[in-house]
């Protein structure tokens, strides 16, 4: 062992981040799937620059590094294998991704962008995740902007613990709200 920390998992979702479903105006699509016109292209440099490992997070699978990466000007990505649906889905509100992220994760930093994370999502893996974790929802009309790489450049650059302090207090708060509202 080197001493050499890992970069940062990014897990990237494709519908709402890459694949924006506001009122547009959007370029017409000429292919099978016309969302795909929908993809900025811009954003494949962008995400390409951020200090973080990018891996496909999205049900688009392994189409993702056949349809989406090709678009961005990205090489072919890692992707998260889903597990089979189970019962246990969207128990205590929390995203079905949420525990396979993790569990890729095993242990390591990672941002997770995707446009349905909630904070129950972020009180889950801040009470089992040990290392830091930005779960940064993007709105699903606009897709990724200039805000959200701000965010994520600015995460990046934060010490550890600075980080990790910030999610936890965002987690608590939310358990908080949650316990009030039901009181």
């Amino acid at each position: 062992m080197t001493g050499f920390a890992a970069r940062p998992l990014l897990f990237l979702d494709v519908d709402g981040p890459l694949i924006p479903f506001g009122a547009g105006p959007y370029p017409q699509g000429d292919d099978a799937n016309p969302l795909l016109a929908r993809v900025d292209p811009a954003l494949g440099p962008l995400l390409a620059a951020l200090p973080c490992e990018l891996v496909w997070a999205t049900t688009w699978m392994d189409e993702a590094n056949e349809c989406i990466a090709p678009r961005l000007g990205l090489p072919e990505l890692p992707v998260v294998a889903w597990p089979e649906p189970s019962d246990e889905d969207g128990a205590g509100g929390i995203h079905w991704k949420t525990p396979a992220l993790l569990a890729h994760a095993a242990g390591r930093d990672f941002v997770w962008v995707d446009d349905e994370i909630s904070g129950a999502d972020r009180a889950w893996v801040a009470a089992r995740h040990p290392g830091r974790a930005l779960l940064h929802r993007v709105d699903p009309g606009r897709g990724l902007t200039e805000a959200d790489f701000g965010a994520l450049r600015a995460w990046c650059g934060h010490p550890a613990q600075e980080a990790a302090t910030r999610e936890r207090s965002a987690a608590a708060r939310w358990v908080a709200e949650a316990s009030q509202a039901q009181a």
